[in-house]
């Protein structure tokens, strides 16, 4: 039931406030002074208050102040017979949710209680959402380089120091960044997300900076960028070995001076942003190749973090895998499943090109596929690694297949399941970089993006 607190120092206010509101099915508590007040906000959960502004003892606006200290979220509306303007303002200022006078209109004060309670539950519905989806993994390992990266994040996520995270595809360079905003003292503002390979090169620049309305065919209307976006945040340049020589320039003037101009405007915009970058391609040959700017490089190199292949580090592999197991059977509402001493020594023998990501598709399909336990056999025969499984035999094109063709009514099925494969594959080894996936394999994006949908393809870090 609803808990209301009313806190006045005039008796017959308070009752009758009272019997309005326990009319109405609210559980009510009164009390005439606001130490005793707050005594009982900190004791006991109420859902809203009704505070008087003039009262002996403390007066309401100190009560409204103190309260929201102790519980933030906690809905206020003050109420007073001298009430003015200013005092709404004040009142307003300080956090009250709304402010009516004394005697309360009925109507107007039961409007008022029930609006102060929705926005109430609105509140604490948004931060729970909030949790699950910004709900970061742990970087999972006990080996030496994970330790070491543990080190570095919490020497450097408090400051503001640009860091480039190096890596593998799918070793884990995202959720370094994840953990650095999150320790950092922005964690309370958003951590923008750019995946610069997934961009095209003609938009990219407006999807950092921003456009105005007609700058270009298609800028229908003002667009802000990613940089604004982020300001007093962190923005995460994700691929960044991808982007183009022009972009580049455009985002070292953005590091260097701290301000942007949108495409196709001439106003400088002052931006506050921390910049985190990742990458799978070695930049110093780039710089060689001439495709990386060399001054960006050292901008954005103030601290390297290299994110280790999953091969170096297969002594982590049982605790990641068992972390996965355990989340995956939490989601699906299944008993958790264990790995025999064989699945794991299977999963460490495996060459893991895919990395983490793969590891966690992989561990999926042993859950689904496998019995109460996970065995070594279940790895060899469901795990399908994209390179050749252990016990698998070739063909005379020398392609590794696993003979257990009984999974398949006809031959639509088994097509269909090796194409979902094989593009899953491509996704997965460019990044999901859907525009180099197609010219990859020849087809035209449009239709491998009818593909992605047809087979529920997701990408998963």
């Amino acid at each position: 039931m609803t808990k209301i607190l009313i806190i006045d120092d005039e008796r017959a206010i308070r009752s009758t406030l009272r019997e309005i509101l326990e009319y109405e099915d609210y559980a009510v508590e009164d009390i005439d002074n606001g130490i005793d007040g707050l005594n009982l906000i900190r004791k006991n959960d109420y859902d809203l208050v009704l505070c008087d502004i003039k009262m002996n003892r403390m007066d309401g606006m100190e009560v409204l102040t103190e309260g929201l200290q102790i519980k933030p979220d906690l809905p206020f509306i003050m109420i007073s017979g001298h009430g003015t303007i200013e005092t709404a303002v004040e009142a307003s200022k300080k956090g009250a949710f709304d402010f009516i006078s004394k005697p309360p209109d009925l109507n107007r004060l039961l409007i008022t209680v029930r609006n102060a309670l929705e926005r109430g539950s609105l509140v604490s519905e948004t931060k729970v959402l909030k949790r699950k989806v910004s709900k970061t993994r742990e970087i999972l390992g006990n080996s030496p380089a994970i330790t070491k990266i543990h080190d570095t994040i919490e020497r450097v996520a408090p400051t503001d120091a640009r860091v480039l995270i190096t890596g593998a595809n799918g070793s884990g360079k995202e959720l370094v960044a994840r953990w650095l905003h999150e320790k950092s003292n922005r964690a309370n503002n958003p951590l923008i997300e750019v995946n610069c390979a997934a961009i095209p090169s003609e938009l990219i620049e407006s999807e950092l900076f921003g456009h105005e309305k007609g700058s270009f065919t298609s800028a229908v209307k003002q667009r802000i960028g990613k940089f604004e976006q982020a300001s007093g945040g962190t923005l995460f340049l994700d691929e960044i070995g991808d982007m183009s020589l022009s972009a580049q320039a455009k985002v070292l003037r953005a590091l260097q001076e701290s301000r942007i101009t949108r495409v196709g405007g001439e106003k400088e915009i002052e931006v506050n942003v921390r910049v985190l970058a990742a990458t799978n391609k070695d930049l110093l040959k780039e710089i060689d190749a001439g495709n990386f700017r060399m001054d960006l490089y050292h901008r954005l190199s103030v601290i390297l973090i290299h994110v280790p292949h999953l091969t170096e580090r297969k002594n982590d592999i049982p605790i990641i895998a068992n972390a996965f197991c355990e989340e995956i059977c939490n989601d699906y509402g299944v008993p958790v499943k264990k790995f025999s001493d064989g699945a794991i020594e299977a999963l460490k023998a495996l060459p893991w090109t895919g990395n983490i990501r793969e590891l966690r598709n992989m561990v999926e399909r042993l859950i689904i596929l496998s019995e109460k336990s996970i065995t070594e056999s279940d790895v060899n025969t469901f795990a399908n690694p994209s390179g050749p499984a252990p016990a698998a035999a070739a063909n005379g094109n020398g392609i590794a297949v696993t003979g257990n063709y009984d999974q398949f009514a006809n031959f639509q099925e088994y097509k269909d399941y090796m194409e979902r494969d094989f593009i899953k594959y491509k996704l997965e080894k460019n990044n999901w970089n859907v525009s180099k996936t197609a010219d990859d394999i020849d087809i035209q994006r449009s239709h491998l993006y009818s593909k992605i949908e047809k087979y529920g393809l997701k990408r998963t870090d």
